[in-house]
């Protein structure tokens, strides 16, 4: 967590307070569900955890991303204003690379997957954050090497979270078109956390919705998505949300066998599986589809809250 980001946590607070109370009000008009106590106090003590954890972490990144300033001969000015441009779209096309991989690949799908493991999405669902943050360094420690500050790049990484923020809402619709077309916006995002087939692994991007554009992982919002994971975890508990990912790795690692079913467990997509032939994220799908999406057992009609009831699948 970055200076920018600690100094806008007072706003986000204020922001939250005004959803909430906003769902409130319009909870009789359009059915929504809004927030829920303990889910939101499991994403405020997530985010809390990732700020005191991420402040040391940080320590060893600055570090780290120092030693390859200084080793590399390139210099950007901190004066000029085409660097900042630069760097923009040089940290958003870092985070959808890390984002993406973070969905495709299970050892760093353990971490992200804190994410999404609410079934709500408001603002609180934003500062749900996991607490092992080493996956993210290699993919901004090139701009390093670009000759880019350790300070510049978490100045960038602060606007691009800041912004990413203000993406959880169902309280904004859609924005004209062309703000559509080239940023993501709350609708794009949406569709990102929703585990619908239609939605399954799209809308990577972190400010900009370019990359899944030029990528082929862009999705428009066509239906309501529904929130959580393929089969969600059923629990407020912050340390089974932060780590129960890495529990069931090791458990599928250990389980396998040979070599090449240990590491399928670890670099193939969440859904691998041994005799698949790809990296699982197709056989994942394919099993994900065959069940169709199905609506949280919370928000049907005199369903018991979350704690009180059983497994419930959906589409990862």
């Amino acid at each position: 967590m970055h200076d920018l980001v600690l100094f806008a946590v007072p706003f986000f607070i204020v922001f939250l307070v005004l959803e909430a109370v906003s769902f409130k009000i319009a909870k009789a008009e359009e059915g929504v569900v809004g927030y829920e106590r303990r889910d939101t106090a499991t994403s405020l003590t997530m985010g809390v955890g990732s700020v005191v954890i991420g402040a040391v972490w940080a320590l060893v990144v600055i570090v780290f991303y120092a030693a390859l300033y200084t080793i590399s001969p390139l210099r950007m000015p901190t004066d000029q204003v085409w660097p900042w441009v630069l760097l923009f779209f040089l940290d958003d096309l870092a985070f959808y690379a890390y984002h993406r991989i973070s969905h495709e690949v299970r050892v760093f799908w353990a971490s992200h997957v804190v994410h999404h493991s609410s079934q709500h999405y408001n603002l609180s669902t934003a500062l749900r954050q996991p607490w092992v943050p080493i996956t993210a360094v290699p993919f901004w420690a090139p701009l390093a090497l670009l000759g880019y500050q350790p300070w510049m790049i978490f100045a960038m990484q602060s606007v691009s979270l800041i912004y990413q923020f203000f993406l959880h809402t169902e309280r904004i619709k859609r924005f004209p078109k062309p703000i559509e077309f080239i940023f993501n916006t709350p609708s794009h995002h949406r569709v990102h956390h929703g585990t619908n087939d239609l939605y399954l692994d799209r809308n990577y991007g972190g400010m900009l919705i370019i990359w899944d554009r030029i990528f082929g992982s862009f999705e428009p919002e066509d239906e309501r998505a529904v929130y959580g994971l393929t089969t969600n975890i059923e629990t407020f508990n912050p340390v089974r949300v932060a780590f129960h990912e890495y529990v069931a790795v090791w458990h599928d690692v250990r389980g396998a066998r040979g070599l090449r079913n240990k590491l399928g467990y670890l670099f193939g997509g969440p859904g691998w599986r041994p005799g698949d032939k790809d990296r699982g994220l197709a056989g994942a799908q394919a099993r994900a589809a065959s069940s169709g999406p199905k609506v949280a057992a919370w928000k049907k009609q005199g369903a018991a809250e979350p704690g009180e009831r059983g497994p419930a699948a959906g589409t990862s």
